[in-house]
């Protein structure tokens, strides 16, 4: 196929796709450490309220989109009334997958494949990888990122367990400090900087009763005393680990009419890849990552620039990674993240509010499936700390090392 070639069929997906499939459910568990249930049964709690949050029951879905494997598709259909499945598929990008499943949930809508397809996700976070390194004796899955084991078969888990831990570098928090000593050396990132994105992240959470967090306000104080754990990454750059699930449910524009809710239009959705996409060491360039390729494709297909954004929910696996991807996004220059950030910007009442639930770093760790439902919210104008008349919101993920996926919503 010829430059050109392709050129035209992506266009012409893009054309395709805009605004075509809306966001109509969406659900989640209560956000915990120690569920003491099965990644299924929350899985199947969370769908089951998305379902019927978009005035569905079960029969009518006809379309499933895990993210990852931690369930499997036919047992989820069982449990909550898949009756009538017409297309099932999984996407693999780590902390990327949610939104990138919105893409091929979009897809499948458009192209006629399904009507009503449910994007779900969830996970023991907590209580499953530390029940995992205690009996395999190895680190396991990292919460963190969303990250396969590293004992896997995959490329990049050989990558990790045959040139990277030999050198002690075990973990998503490690491989992403190269990313951010060699960021922050080169354009002077502070650590006030990334304290930023975890105080903003804490006093969202504040407002949001489903928050891991409420109730435990941070200061600068306390977040320049937290421990070193990968330089220069301290304890509160890093996530929380948590148990719980999301889903939310697609389907097409004129269906979404009749539902119970005002509709929220995907209007431009991307994921991206840097290369090679499974070793960090071997690519040209170690600041490659993926939403470098997402964002624009998502940008253009929504028409829309970052100027149009009222709000964005950043995947916060670390700080570190959000600085890094509002540069990616075009929000501010290479190397000008740092003042951008700076002076309440981002704040609630700053002129682009993000992770208005407190993001990983507050409310929970479901991938970034728990970034889509507030975003939802916000575009409903139900969340519970409301950016006033907001339209138009980004979601971004992040996976692996360093996959990425963007999502252009608007009410």
């Amino acid at each position: 196929m010829t430059h050109a070639a392709k050129r035209s069929l992506k266009h012409a997906l893009r054309d395709s796709l805009k605004d075509q499939s809306c966001i109509v459910g969406v659900g989640e568990t209560a956000f915990v450490r120690g569920s003491g249930r099965t990644v299924l049964s929350q899985v199947a709690e969370a769908s089951s309220r998305a379902i019927a949050d978009a005035g569905l029951v079960g029969s009518q879905v006809d379309g499933l989109v895990l993210s990852g494997s931690k369930v499997f598709g036919e047992a989820l259909a069982a449990t909550v009334g898949l009756s009538d499945l017409t297309y099932m598929a999984s996407v693999h990008l780590g902390g990327a997958n949610p939104v990138a499943a919105l893409q091929n949930a979009a897809m499948a809508v458009a192209t006629g494949v399904a009507t009503a397809v449910l994007v779900p996700y969830g996970w023991n976070g907590y209580s499953e990888t530390r029940i995992s390194r205690r009996e395999e004796g190895q680190p396991g899955t990292d919460a963190a990122s969303g990250a396969e084991p590293v004992a896997g078969d995959d490329t990049m888990s050989q990558a990790v367990a045959n040139a990277y831990a030999p050198m002690g570098v075990f973990g998503p928090v490690q491989f992403y400090s190269w990313l951010a000593t060699r960021h922050s050396q080169l354009y002077g990132i502070t650590p006030e900087h990334t304290a930023e994105i975890a105080l903003l992240s804490r006093a969202n959470a504040q407002s949001n009763p489903k928050a891991y967090m409420r109730g435990r306000p941070l200061t600068l104080d306390d977040y320049m005393a937290s421990p070193m754990i990968s330089s220069p990454l301290r304890m509160y750059d890093c996530c929380l680990e948590t148990d719980g699930a999301c889903a939310v449910v697609v389907t097409s524009a004129g269906r979404a009419a009749d539902g119970p809710h005002a509709p929220v239009y995907i209007s431009g959705v991307a994921e991206g890849h840097p290369y090679p996409a499974d070793d960090f060491e071997s690519r040209a360039d170690l600041a490659d990552i993926g939403l470098v390729r997402a964002a624009p494709r998502a940008f253009a297909m929504a028409d829309v620039s970052p100027a149009d954004l009222d709000f964005a929910q950043i995947y916060d696996c670390f700080t570190y990674v959000v600085l890094l991807q509002l540069e990616a996004l075009g929000l501010c220059g290479t190397g000008e993240v740092g003042d951008y950030v700076s002076g309440g910007r981002l704040r609630i009442d700053g002129a682009l509010p993000i992770n208005t639930h407190g993001g990983l770093h507050s409310e929970a760790h479901v991938e970034s499936l728990n970034h889509i439902v507030e975003a939802v919210r916000q575009l409903r104008h139900e969340a519970d700390l409301q950016v006033d008349g907001c339209e138009v919101g980004l979601v971004t993920g992040w996976g692996n090392f360093a996959e990425g996926s963007a999502a252009i919503l608007r009410r």
